[in-house]
């Protein structure tokens, strides 16, 4: 009994050491750990029950420090680059739209750095891009008008 209590000591303390808990976690998960270690000694099937079934993890940086003017930093991994949306899909599985509701970030707020976003626009500008938008709507809507 002995020997699993200080193996059950060991493996909380270091999980501990990694995750911040408070006493009373402390002390169930060391009943938990305890009463793990007894039903693998003694040979029983442990099976692990997702009563906490998907928890919301808290976001690595906050919106504020997230969305920076040369980079923008992804919540959940911490890693900075100029545009999420290709991280987000690669990295974790995300849609924008998943990712701007998981940590309430409203519509209006680009998901790329703005120094990014304002050379992206910049360049645009000096291709010409928007007459030539400017352009097709007008087009378009003459063309509805006359129908």
């Amino acid at each position: 009994m002995a020997n699993l209590l200080e193996l059950a000591k060991e493996i909380v303390a270091a999980h501990a050491s990694q995750t911040p808990m408070s006493s009373q976690e402390l002390i169930a998960e060391i009943s938990e750990v305890y009463a793990t270690l007894q039903a693998i000694e003694k040979g029983e099937v442990v099976t692990v029950e997702k009563t906490e079934a998907v928890q919301e993890e808290e976001p690595v940086v906050s919106k504020r420090k997230a969305f920076g003017k040369d980079k923008i930093t992804c919540m959940i991994c911490g890693k900075s680059m100029k545009t999420l949306a290709r991280h987000l899909k690669t990295a974790h599985d995300l849609k924008p739209g998943e990712y701007r509701k998981r940590f309430g970030i409203p519509r209006t707020q680009p998901l790329a750095a703005r120094a990014y976003s304002e050379s992206r626009k910049q360049m645009a500008i000096d291709l010409g891009l928007g007459e030539g938008l400017a352009k097709a709507r007008a087009a378009r809507g003459k063309g509805k008008k006359k129908g």
